[in-house]
């Protein structure tokens, strides 16, 4: 057996024929240790290395069953076999009750072989120790897990609780084993509050594992109520008989409210909790629908805030984000529940009426929506005025779904800013044509480029003391195979709106670069070219290298090549933009304000960017004709030559324009008066020749 036995036995023959039992050729390797008293054996023990112990129960130090409680007590993991006659055959039961795992009988040991019963009673010893770790195994398993596993016999009674499932029901396992399981685990519908069926009873019945019912409550014993879900399924012997049930369960009620959350956030916008462009959609096809079965009309208000940027740079982001929340809250309340008040994006809301009884109700809801929007919002101490324009499409008259309503209402939209903001349009079939033309002028625009298609034309820029042209500005032009010359603003809007602008922007810079090294090669005289940079160029992260790589491939001087930039993309990141301009001033090229005077807060910035020119809007040389001591225009002349900066006039057209433009000693100008822009042999031609004698200069 190869196992270390010790034999506590007082009588030496008993002792002896029991050794030789033991190690005999037929009983393996076993090595016997033989003590005559307990006191010897408790003594032995201690020391360690036993594996087993033959134990008579009347010794000279000890009688009956207290031997085997003093050995248990101090070796209470060695398994331990009686010796006793038939006499005591009673006491020897007994031992086998208060542990000791079998006893052998002296009368009787001749009719088998001793080592053979110590092998069974040791075989039978290991499966009791493996069945036990497996079932620790098991038992620790079952509690370290999540879920709640609960099991019943054949009858319905509870057999086993994990700890969870302790926690989810109320019920210790000491308290429920034994008890029906409709006692333990009470389950109610969550909808209509009536007893659930018993899922093990379901799980047994269908011999197959079975899911609980939906929005299942777990009622506990103190009355508290857990939303779970999980399954049931049967429990069978290796014969394959039923022998009871298992049930796993969860409580989902965290789960549930985060599902529940997580759906609210997916379907709503963060800032104003208004549903987003998704939910609106869905609730704008189910609109949709049903207009359509019932012959009824469906609104779309598509609404932008007007100039709302300036909110932002100069009360912060923080106030927009306040003002866009007051705004949500004051379109909400002006429509009913069953309508749809959506935040786009930015500054831009939807709102779906979903259900009117003729235009005129869109169109009074959207007067309601300017008025109260326009009202002022009082946020931290500032009141804040702002307006909206708001674009009108109807169902079914502009669209059949909701792509189609939602575009002709963001039209519309665009409509209303373009004839002075603050007002409401509806989409009509005019605006249905040139939407038609911009898509077309967006779908030729894609190849333009690679068709070789745009060119450039060249207006002068000239000294009004002098006459002498000090540079030229390069202006994109595009020679449509269908549509003739294109003029920019037929054109670069769409390609902003799409896309195409850095790409061409990039052509703009790199053909102006180009000709401008090719006059100077020619000899002709040295000046400016200026190029205006739009704000979608400006912001794009490939815009410097792009710069350099043009300069480097064109071979010119950047002191040669102007960029002209707007108010607005100067105003838009100030720290960013700051960034950019000390760039390209290190880089060598020069730096224009285009339509100066026309931008939001247009003085701030002067003396913080680096700018060689201010290139004052036509609209202000326009203004000197019924008045030509214009204040505005000699303070920003004034102003201009007290920062070094140049000042270029822009839209000079008559010889009155250019008369007080030299009275208010204006630098520069530029107009249809001096020249109309023209090809690059053109504009050659005229740095040869010179300006127009008739032009006077002072």
């Amino acid at each position: 057996m190869g196992d270390n036995l010790l034999l506590v036995e007082d009588d030496p023959a008993e002792a002896q024929a029991l050794i030789t039992s033991l190690t005999g050729p037929r009983a393996g390797s076993c090595n016997v240790e033989w003590v005559k008293l307990l006191a010897e054996g408790l003594q032995r023990v201690k020391s360690g290395g036993i594996s087993f112990i033959l134990l008579d129960l009347f010794l000279p130090d000890s009688q009956g069953v207290e031997t085997l409680d003093k050995l248990l007590q101090a070796a209470p993991r060695i398994p331990i076999l009686v010796l006793s006659s038939v006499a005591d055959e009673g006491v020897a039961e007994e031992a086998c009750q208060r542990g000791a795992k079998d006893y052998l009988l002296r009368d009787h040991r001749s009719g088998y072989p001793l080592p053979h019963t110590l092998r069974n009673v040791i075989e039978r010893i290991s499966w009791e120790k493996a069945s036990f770790v497996e079932a620790e195994r098991a038992r620790v398993t079952l509690d370290s897990i999540g879920d709640a596993v609960l099991s019943t016999d054949v009858a319905g009674n509870v057999s086993y609780l994990n700890r969870v499932a302790e926690a989810l029901t109320g019920w210790p396992q000491a308290e429920a084993i034994g008890r029906p399981l409709g006692e333990i685990f009470k389950i109610i519908d969550g909808n209509t509050r009536e007893t659930a069926p018993n899922p093990m009873q379901h799980a047994i019945e269908a011999n197959a594992t079975v899911g609980l019912t939906m929005n299942c409550v777990l009622i506990r014993r103190d009355g508290q109520e857990s939303a779970i879900e999980d399954a049931a399924a049967p429990i069978r012997d290796s014969d394959g008989e039923m022998t009871g049930a298992v049930i796993v369960f969860r409580d989902v009620n965290a789960s549930r409210a985060l599902a529940l959350k997580m759906s609210h956030l997916a379907q709503h916008d963060a800032l104003t909790d208004l549903p987003n462009r998704s939910l609106f959609i869905q609730r704008l096809n189910q609109a949709i629908s049903l207009a359509g079965r019932h012959d009824r009309q469906v609104a779309v208000l598509f609404l932008d805030l007007d100039h709302f940027k300036n909110v932002n740079d100069t009360l912060g982001h923080v106030t927009g984000d306040k003002l866009l929340q007051s705004v949500g809250e004051r379109l909400a309340s002006c429509v009913r529940q069953s309508d749809t008040v959506c935040r786009q994006g930015g500054d831009e809301f939807i709102v779906l009426l979903s259900e009117i009884g003729a235009g005129a109700d869109a169109t009074c809801c959207a007067a309601k929506i300017i008025t109260a929007v326009s009202a002022t919002h009082p946020i931290d101490g500032n009141e804040i005025n702002i307006g909206c324009s708001v674009g009108i499409s109807i169902f079914p008259q502009n669209g059949q779904d909701a792509g189609v309503l939602l575009k002709a209402a963001d039209t519309a939209m665009y409509y209303a800013k373009a004839q002075g903001r603050n007002q409401y349009q509806c989409f009509d079939r005019e605006m249905k044509a040139r939407d038609i033309e911009f898509e077309s002028i967006e779908d030729d625009l894609g190849g333009a480029l690679q068709r070789q298609e745009f060119i450039l034309h060249y207006q002068a820029q000239v000294d009004l003391k002098s006459g002498a042209i000090t540079g030229t500005e390069a202006l994109v032009r595009w020679q449509h195979p269908g549509r003739g010359l294109l003029q920019p603003a037929q054109f670069i809007p769409i390609a902003e709106a799409c896309g195409q602008i850095v790409p061409i922007g990039q052509w703009v810079l790199r053909e102006a670069c180009r000709q401008t090294k090719a006059w100077l090669d020619a000899g002709l005289r040295p000046m400016r070219i200026a190029v205006n940079i739009s704000a979608l160029e400006f912001r794009n992260k490939q815009f410097l290298g792009s710069l350099r790589a043009i300069l480097n491939e064109t071979g010119l001087d950047p002191r040669y090549l102007e960029l002209e930039l707007t108010e607005s993309v100067l105003m838009e990141d100030a720290e960013s933009t700051g960034a950019m301009l000390c760039a390209l001033k290190t880089m060598g090229v020069q730096l224009a304000i285009d339509d100066f005077g026309t931008g939001f807060s247009s003085l701030s910035y002067l003396t913080r960017f680096q700018i060689d020119a201010l290139k004052i809007d036509q609209s202000f040389v326009r203004a000197m004709t019924p008045d030509p001591e214009s204040a505005v225009l000699s303070a920003v002349i004034a102003m201009a030559k007290s920062l070094k900066h140049r000042v270029i006039a822009e839209g000079v057209e008559t010889p009155a324009q250019l008369a007080s433009l030299q009275d208010l000693h204006c630098g520069e100008g530029q107009g249809y008066l001096f020249q109309r822009p023209g090809d690059a042999d053109a504009f050659a031609d005229l740095l040869i020749a010179g300006m127009a004698k008739e032009i006077v200069f002072n």
